[in-house]
């Protein structure tokens, strides 16, 4: 096979993730949260509404994508997401953050699965497949480079501003711009697989009867158990970086004379710009991780993953806020090695013309322990503090991950 090519559609691909991390507001969240009197449990709350969100609307939209249009299922996803924005920068309640959260969850249930079956559709029609983990990691390292840009410019507008709120508005500028970048894409991979004699009702379950089938086979289920886990613990603690790198921020002897928001805002920003750097590196190297000499990398990276959640904890119970730092800086680079590889094993393991709904399946069942970690994760920190549930959390997960293992060696002796 011939080697990939950075033509246009590949810029067209990286803008499209660079575009789509540019929200401002992911390095505040947290923070935003906090400062409107949400409390710890309530924002565990507003997280699972978002993940059952993307939970209801995610195999449906995946079949939907694969059936009437991708470019269709990713435009209406934009616009969910800058109405959500919206809502967020003129609201203070909790109850109008709900509002904002589902629309947010809809827009990334319709995103989520649908643009990596569009690059892996443009893969095998340039006879470029076996660059999957290649080109899918050179794509997302892009969408880490917006992630660090995103957290530069957001920090300088939190100090100009001395507010988290602005950077909800700001976030809607990108979108407009990515929401005119997906239209641009070429037909072909809209991929419609709706039939001018067909009627939807037939499409629909034909796709549907055809990814039930793929999700049994034990090869496909044990990818996507092993991609979700470490995802969805990522997703659910991510944000409680924030109050960590705030107290990294009050041992920094500088710019002492600033208040807190205004110096947490630079120093935060920088913090995360160069998280995103190591995870774009992470993401675009993914694929020498994989041809390294080791046994089952994919679950040795996982185990490492919950691991590391588990010592961050430790460490920020003894307030050793560097120390926690990089362990929870691990977890982050440990996700992106891991995402374009697994994604690769995915598309070789699957027909093309499901690709959309089976990823769609991953992300479904991602999104169920997300939100169950997620609310979990609210009432311990409310009860416990954000160390104690670090620990806690991360052993369960390390206790499911290693009995998942052992009951599949069980089954291979027998």
């Amino acid at each position: 096979m011939a080697p990939f090519k950075k033509d246009k559609q590949y810029i067209k691909f990286c803008a499209y993730g660079f575009l789509k991390n540019l929200r401002f507001f992911d390095a505040f969240l947290l923070l935003f949260f906090l400062e409107n009197g949400i409390s710890y449990t309530q924002i565990g709350i507003i997280y699972a509404t978002r993940e059952i969100i993307i939970n209801l609307f995610e195999i449906p939209s995946g079949i939907i994508a694969d059936t009437y249009g991708r470019k269709n299922s990713l435009i209406a996803a934009f616009l969910a997401y800058i109405i959500s924005f919206l809502f967020f920068y003129f609201m203070a309640d909790f109850y109008w953050f709900m509002v904002a959260i589902i629309l947010y969850g809809m827009g990334d249930a319709f995103r989520s699965g649908t643009h990596k079956g569009m690059i892996m559709d443009y893969l095998r029609l340039n006879d470029w497949g076996n660059h999957k983990a290649n080109y899918y990691g050179h794509t997302r390292s892009w969408s880490q480079k917006g992630s660090a840009i995103s957290a530069l410019f957001a920090g300088v507008l939190v100090f100009y501003s001395g507010s988290y709120r602005s950077i909800f508005l700001y976030s809607v500028i990108p979108y407009l711009f990515n929401f005119l970048n997906i239209y641009s894409y070429p037909t072909e991979l809209n991929f419609s697989l709706k039939k001018k004699n067909d009627t939807s009702k037939k499409t629909i379950g034909s796709n549907l009867k055809s990814f039930v089938k793929i999700i049994r086979q034990p090869k496909v289920f044990q990818i996507i158990n092993s991609t979700a886990l470490h995802s969805s613990f990522l997703k659910a603690i991510k944000d409680y970086i924030q109050p960590l790198m705030l107290n990294v921020v009050l041992i920094i002897p500088v710019m002492m004379s600033l208040n807190e928001k205004r110096k947490s805002g630079i120093i935060i920003g920088i913090i995360y710009f160069i998280i995103f750097l190591l995870t774009s590196y992470a993401s675009k190297n993914s694929f020498k991780v994989a041809q390294l000499p080791f046994r089952n990398i994919p679950r040795l990276t996982l185990l490492m993953g919950l691991f590391a959640g588990a010592i961050c904890g430790i460490l920020y119970y003894y307030e050793l806020w560097v120390l926690s730092l990089l362990a929870f800086i691990l977890i982050y680079v440990l996700e992106n090695i891991r995402k374009p590889m697994l994604t690769g094993e995915i598309a070789d393991n699957v027909p093309n013309e499901i690709l959309t709904s089976v990823l769609s399946g991953q992300s479904f069942f991602q999104t169920i322990l997300t939100s169950l970690i997620a609310v979990a994760l609210g009432i311990l920190v409310d009860q416990f503090g954000i160390g104690i549930s670090f620990v806690i959390i991360s052993s369960c997960l390390l206790l499911l991950s290693f009995f998942s293992i052992r009951k599949k060696k069980e089954r291979v002796l027998q």
